[in-house]
């Protein structure tokens, strides 16, 4: 969630929602890994059961719009980093949901350090990580974190934690080298993407690290600076040519300007070296689809963006893709279908009902796509019995 403060939440059921500002100021992955295991204590605990049953059955739009006022997807909504961030605002609603009871946090940060435990991690960022949030607390409360008014105080929860930490058999072990990098990688993809302004002043002139680069390629797209921004990427794909996210991000900025067909390697590429990323398929399946109009492109495309479905079976933007693609073949139906698809996941219900009747009309009784469109209509009908 695009949002300066240092926040994190879970909704709809099994899913984390990370505030762009937690990643921004945490020091470590293990900060990062603390926040989600506790996040998953409130997931394991239930205690989402019963208050929360709305929002279990809400699309991610509709978890968002409810809870945070959704905005804009930031940047150009493609893959990576710019498809997960969604601008939100702060309101009462907001601050109504995030509001659990001092059981239910004392229960999910015991139960993060069972998790960590678990898991061979350090459990020591989660400790780090509630020093930062103790260090707001003699800040007004206007600008003070959702965790900190909404939490038990912050030094209890540190004093309940630190025996257990002590006594971890983990506690004091150094972070994985490949853990670091990623961290530092993700951390410049953020402020590359959000804030390409502060770059240079994160990162200077003299810093050729790798995460350095990264920053400063994505701000020069960011901000337009084609040459430089070509420059920069290519660079890092001649250190790294097997790094998917180099490659996605050689191909976005070629899309972005204006030169498709260069940016369909790319993306070929990229999939090859990440086959279950889907958000990647699914802007290699756009590019293919804006680069070439003819039949054999369009199939392609289309075969693309169902493997992409598979590893990100929410995404409503690859069902508006494979509608685009099928109507441009003739497949009036299908189309329709895979609009209804859309309209679904989105939780416009008798809209897509109504797509989903037309689409099984034109479809052959018993084929895979009608049986499809049935399924899709008796799961709006339990949807909206559900809502009433």
């Amino acid at each position: 969630v695009h949002s300066p403060q240092v926040n994190a939440f879970v909704a709809g059921g099994a899913n984390i929602f990370i505030y762009t500002g937690l990643i921004e100021k945490s020091e470590t992955p293990e900060e990062i890994i603390g926040v989600m295991a506790h996040e998953l204590g409130h997931i394991t605990g239930g205690h989402l059961v019963g208050t929360r049953e709305a929002l279990k059955r809400a699309s991610y739009e509709s978890i968002l719009g409810t809870v945070l006022g959704i905005g804009a997807a930031i940047a150009t909504g493609n893959g990576g980093a710019a498809n997960a961030i969604i601008a939100g605002s702060n309101s009462v609603a907001q601050r109504r949901f995030f509001a659990n009871s001092r059981v239910n946090e004392s229960s999910a940060d015991q139960a993060a350090l069972k998790f960590l435990e678990s898991a061979q991690v350090n459990p020591d960022g989660l400790k780090s990580f509630l020093e930062q949030l103790e260090s707001e607390e003699l800040l007004p409360a206007s600008q003070q974190s959702e965790y900190i008014r909404t939490h038990p105080i912050t030094r209890n929860r540190i004093n309940a934690l630190e025996t257990k930490i002590q006594a971890s058999s983990h506690s004091g072990q150094d972070t994985p080298q490949d853990w670091a990098e990623q961290h530092a990688r993700m951390k410049a993809k953020l402020v590359g993407f959000i804030e390409p302004g502060r770059v240079p002043w994160v990162y200077g002139d003299r810093d050729l690290s790798v995460p350095a680069r990264y920053a400063r390629s994505i701000a020069a797209y960011r901000n337009k600076n084609v040459s430089i921004a070509i420059t920069e990427i290519d660079e890092l794909i001649a250190m790294e040519p097997s790094n998917p996210y180099f490659q996605e991000l050689k191909g976005q900025m070629l899309m972005s300007f204006g030169r498709v067909k260069e940016a369909v390697p790319h993306y070929r590429k990229a999939v090859a070296n990440a086959p279950r990323k889907g958000l990647i398929r699914i802007d290699l399946g756009r590019a293919l689809m804006e680069s070439d109009p003819t039949p054999e492109t369009m199939n392609e495309a289309i075969k693309t963006l169902e493997m992409a479905l598979h590893e990100e079976p929410r995404a409503s933007n690859a069902h508006r893709l494979l509608a685009t693609a099928h109507g441009r073949l003739g497949r009036e139906a299908l189309a329709k279908l895979h609009l209804a698809e859309e309209a679904v996941l989105q939780r416009k219900l008798p809209y897509g009902k109504r797509l989903a009747e037309i689409a099984l009309q034109g479809l052959k009784a018993g084929s895979p796509e009608a049986l499809q469109a049935e399924d899709l209509i008796e799961h709006i009908k339990i949807l909206e019995r559900d809502k009433s």
